[in-house]
């Protein structure tokens, strides 16, 4: 890491104090989050911060490896799209610990690369449970983009990976595929009608 990095971390984590809210900083906490620091801060907040950096890839692979809340959430507003490889997207998933993680990173960067479709397929065929998260979570935000078009393979393909690890326990990705289902559905009749037999 450069220094011109170091010093900008630095600075954040001096903003990052100046903003920490105590009690949702103790609520994340008794929520199960384990950073090693959490400030607490909102995510309109932090988006505010990521607007002033600008994009910054080499500061977002560093922001990624620290043990705290907002450097982690801060690191996919600041990771430009377009120079962020499909192995890179795969290792930052591999360490994820949290839902909120794969929430946030799929909303601020994910949603947005290149090769978004191809990875959301892709990732919910694996069978880590975080790769599955990220996959149905990366489907909900691109089936609301009006150039998303699905042929019946992969809309087969998506929707039997639905259906398979619909209700398997874990409620982060319960609702994750379900949301992604109601986002399907909206496509059109025939998509609705999909749905409505996979949910029956």
């Amino acid at each position: 890491m450069n220094e011109d990095i170091q010093h900008q971390i630095q600075a954040l984590k001096k903003d990052f104090h100046a903003l920490m809210n105590g009690p949702v900083s103790a609520s994340l906490r008794e929520k199960g989050l384990n950073y090693r620091v959490i400030y607490g801060i909102e995510w309109n907040r932090l988006n505010d911060i990521a607007v002033s950096i600008g994009k910054n890839a080499e500061l977002a692979g560093a922001l990624w490896k620290e043990d705290i809340r907002e450097c982690r959430l801060l690191a996919g507003l600041v990771q430009p799209a377009d120079k962020f490889p499909e192995d890179l997207a795969e290792i930052w998933i591999e360490s994820m610990h949290y839902p909120e993680e794969a929430q946030y990173t799929t909303l601020s960067l994910f949603q947005h690369l290149p090769y978004a479709k191809r990875a959301a397929f892709h990732w919910i065929a694996r069978e880590e449970l975080m790769f599955q998260l990220c996959g149905f979570l990366l489907f909900s935000r691109l089936f609301m983009k009006e150039n998303c078009i699905v042929d019946d393979n992969s809309a087969n393909e998506f929707l039997d990976q639905a259906q398979s690890l619909l209700n398997t326990g874990n409620a982060a990705l319960n609702s994750a595929i379900r949301n992604a289902l109601a986002k399907y559905a909206l496509l059109g009749v025939i998509e609705e009608n999909r749905v409505k037999r996979i949910l029956q």
